[in-house]
């Protein structure tokens, strides 16, 4: 399992990535535009319809989500109550309902949902399968759920750092979860950010698929699988600290490297328009700075 693919673990990464979340993560790697091609594909065509956003964060997806929903008819589900703070905030997502939970225990009957969107949460899934099928048990027959994450990279240097800091599936396990857990009309879109140049692999991918209409009811839904609660002596602690350590550490490394992507692509966004083109931040041009010091520091002395 990956450093931070543990939910104590990816709760305490985000206890303190949510204070940067917004502003420095977000705009590089799960854009406006991202975003709305993902939406395009889960048929949220309609202002009658119940969404539940599972592993919703800061509510930057979700804002989306309201954008063609109203917010009254939208749930959002996260275990991290420092991001859902930060998504309280907003005044978009004031109607909406949250909630603390688990997207591999969601905490809702069968065929509640007309739509199920879960963005960026799958990479710190334990068990992909049981989330997959989690969202096929929530939603009604007839329902759509749509699922955004990452790809396996296709380089040795990203793939080493993305095996180490958390979940990045080959592409074809999507397919395979969503297959299984029964879904029909299966669909997707690749998505990427402007600065990543597609190689041997893709970015990221949005799949969605439609639960049947003849869908067999499960009946009353079996007791949740409740993993017990891990001593938290001085050993776990310690160990617990020095997986969020490294694996924080080999998250932030792709955050300099899409800043030099982002600055290399500059004019990667001509053909997008205008409202859904990214441009670097406050909090952007400091990182890109303090590297350009450390770069500048290393070289003077290199050769003094």
């Amino acid at each position: 399992m990956r450093l931070v693919q543990h939910k104590k673990e990816a709760y305490w990464f985000y206890y303190f990535l949510s204070n940067f979340y917004d502003k420095l993560v977000n705009p590089l790697f799960w854009t406006v535009k991202m975003r709305e091609e993902s939406l395009d594909i889960g048929k949220l065509d309609s202002s009658n319809l119940k969404v539940i956003d599972v592993g919703s964060g800061t509510g930057f997806t979700t804002q989306g989500i309201v954008a063609r929903v109203p917010a009254k008819n939208v749930t959002c589900v996260d275990q991290s109550d420092m991001q859902q703070a930060k998504a309280k905030k907003k005044e978009d997502l004031q109607d909406c309902k949250f909630l603390i939970g688990d997207a591999e225990n969601i905490p809702f009957p069968e065929s509640t949902f007309d739509r199920y969107v879960s963005a960026g949460s799958i990479e710190y899934w334990p068990d992909p399968q049981r989330g997959v099928d989690e969202a096929f048990r929530v939603i009604k027959p007839g329902g759509t759920a749509l699922l955004i994450g990452p790809i396996e990279p296709g380089n040795p240097i990203g793939e080493f750092f993305a095996r180490t800091w958390m979940l990045f599936p080959p592409e074809k396990d999507y397919f395979k979860w969503y297959e299984a857990a029964g879904f029909e009309n299966i669909r997707f879109v690749h998505v990427e950010p402007h600065w990543f140049t597609p190689g041997k692999s893709h970015y990221g991918i949005a799949i969605a698929g439609d639960k049947p209409m003849d869908a067999t009811p499960k009946g009353p839904r079996e007791a949740p699988i409740i993993t017990p609660e891990e001593p938290m002596g001085f050993g776990r602690s310690i160990l617990m600290f020095f997986r969020v350590l490294i694996g924080s550490l080999a998250g932030f490394i792709f955050i300099p490297i899409a800043l030099v992507g982002f600055l290399v692509n500059i004019g990667g966004q001509k053909d997008v328009r205008p409202d859904l083109r990214e441009t670097l931040n406050t909090e952007q041009i400091i990182v890109l700075v303090i590297l350009g010091a450390l770069i500048l520091w290393g070289l003077v002395s290199l050769f003094t």
